[in-house]
């Protein structure tokens, strides 16, 4: 009798839970039925597109037109109407240089330096990532104790804010931090870790392997798991090696998901800011200044702020980003068709 209360009690409150909901669906039946009698059940999907298009324009292709209005124009005023037209004069001024590969010849040296700081940073980032993604995955793909524990542990940073990851280990790195306090304890000298460039550019690409990892470790994971078992089976019953396998077999039938990862890493690292920032702010000096940066600092901290030059920058960091979306969308495409 006691079961068949709980249960006469739990049908009563999830029909009350539920009265909202009926009522909204008794609300809205009769106009989307008339609408889909006048449009057709084949328009009846833009219906429930329409205001997500409308915040998408809005928000994002209204914005995107302004910032290219932005770039082709002058001054240090706000307003459009009070800026002047200069044509493709900023991007001119952020091209000029004697020899690209040296950011100190260009007109702009401080936009050079935030793309070559930048590059660094995805050469060592992407490359260590993918290793290390790679690694965690084939390890957690195999029979392990509390393998499931392990797998929530790695992709526990992905969850966290980049801010709070930053915050984190700026904590853990500062003088006083805990790394010194560890150094001290035994008996070495401490380390001021944002004080050294090379120091605060290995620290930046560390915090950033560490926080988006586990991330690509999954894509990584899924795609292992993928793989017939079958064919590990058949290399075991011919006396394969190990390592013959893991380049016959493993590593070909993983190349699809491992692109997606190279490319999806790259768009990752070419927008790299906000950890970067809260960890180093740029520094020292501009060690770690990365182009999303540069952007920030030159339209809004800057004590002359140039909105046009701003735009300009990130009109081509857009470019860059549209090309690299081109290529994973190209990559998904082909990992399909396989």
């Amino acid at each position: 009798m006691a079961l068949q209360s709980d249960h006469n009690m739990g049908e009563r409150m999830a029909n009350l839970a539920g009265a909202p909901v009926r009522l909204l669906f008794t609300v809205l039946e009769p106009p989307l039925a008339a609408l889909q009698r006048g449009l057709g059940i084949k328009r009846m999907p833009w219906i429930f597109l329409v205001p997500n298009l409308v915040f998408f324009g809005l928000f994002v292709i209204v914005p995107l037109f302004i910032n290219f209005f932005y770039s082709l124009t002058g001054g240090t005023q706000l307003y459009p109407d009070d800026r002047p037209f200069v044509g493709t004069e900023q991007y001119g001024f952020l091209l000029d240089c004697q020899t690209y590969a040296d950011p100190q010849t260009c007109r702009e040296d401080r936009f050079w330096k935030a793309i070559y700081n930048t590059s660094i940073f995805i050469v060592f980032q992407v490359s260590f990532m993918v290793l290390f993604s790679l690694i965690t995955a084939l390890t957690l793909n195999r029979e392990i104790r509390a393998r499931g524990f392990f797998r929530a542990v790695f992709f526990f940073p992905v969850l966290l804010s980049p801010v709070v990851v930053a915050l984190i280990w700026k904590w853990i790195l500062l003088r006083d931090g805990i790394l010194n306090a560890f150094l001290v304890s035994i008996g070495l000298d401490k380390v001021l870790f944002f004080v050294s460039p090379e120091w605060s550019m290995f620290w930046a690409v560390f915090v950033s392997i560490w926080a988006h990892m586990g991330f690509y470790t999954l894509i990584l994971l899924a795609g292992l798991q993928a793989i017939p078992p079958d064919l590990y089976e058949a290399a075991e019953m011919d006396g394969t090696s190990k390592e013959r396998v893991f380049w016959r077999i493993t590593l070909p039938l993983l190349w699809p998901n491992m692109l997606v990862v190279i490319v999806l890493a790259l768009i990752k690292g070419v927008q790299v800011f906000d950890e970067v920032f809260v960890l180093t702010g740029g520094g020292p000096g501009t060690a770690t200044q990365f182009i999303v940066q540069y952007i920030y600092n030159t339209g809004f901290t800057n004590q002359v702020q140039n909105f046009g030059l701003a735009s300009a920058a990130s009109v081509a960091l857009g470019v860059a980003l549209f090309i690299l979306t081109m290529a994973q969308l190209a990559v998904t495409r082909r990992k399909d068709d396989v």
